[in-house]
């Protein structure tokens, strides 16, 4: 489960006050607003990946306010993919696994077993400059699921794709959440996305 409670952020002219929500366990929830309104913010708190002034986020029951963003148990996939230009599918897949230097062949069944399920298999040898917006953004979906978090945080992972890409990945996103019943929070502006795909949804300001 994820739950905010009070979150309030200032940076400069930019605030958020007063933010709560909970997302049950194994629900996915999509997070909704105008441009500018704080939902890549709210999300990249819920990461660690910004300080906050006040509230308090807890992640499957455990207060994860003051944690790094390594010790949160979160798969987390950007906008733009961010992929290392100098590494391979298969390396990026097995990036998060190598840093807690699991043995070996645990780290390949890992990568075979993702690249399998999201259709990565003929790609793991290719570098990210010849992958389509689609493939990209599968591998950031892989990297993100590798160690097999809890929680799934994902900053509008379709914006970019074309309508018939957008549909591939709403499918796959269904089977990858639903099959590892994993807490998903995922930032759009696409109601027919969040539709879709979500349990339910939360709306920021106008």
């Amino acid at each position: 489960m994820i739950a905010v409670h009070d979150l309030t952020i200032h940076a400069g002219a930019f605030h958020l006050q007063g933010i709560s929500f909970e997302v049950k366990a194994g629900h996915y929830a999509a997070i909704m607003g105008p441009t500018g309104c704080g939902k890549t913010t709210i999300i990249e708190c819920i990461c660690g990946l910004r300080p906050i002034d006040r509230g308090r986020i807890v992640l499957c029951e455990r207060d994860v306010t003051t944690l790094r963003p390594a010790e949160r148990g979160i798969g987390y996939v950007p906008q733009d993919a961010a992929l290392f230009p100098t590494m391979t599918v298969y390396q990026h897949l097995a990036f998060a696994l190598r840093l807690r230097k699991l043995p070996k062949h645990v780290i390949d069944q890992r990568v075979r077993e993702l690249a399998e399920t999201l259709g990565l298999t003929p790609l793991l040898d290719r570098m990210p400059l010849g992958l389509s917006g689609g493939e990209a953004q599968r591998v950031a979906l892989g990297r993100a699921l590798s160690l097999r978090p809890a929680i799934l945080c994902l900053d509008e992972p379709l914006n970019a794709l074309d309508h018939e890409t957008q549909d591939r990945m709403c499918e796959l996103l269904k089977t990858v959440t639903r099959q590892s019943s994993i807490t998903t929070l995922h930032v759009t502006h696409d109601a027919r996305e969040a539709a879709r795909l979500a349990d339910s949804t939360i709306s920021l300001g106008d």
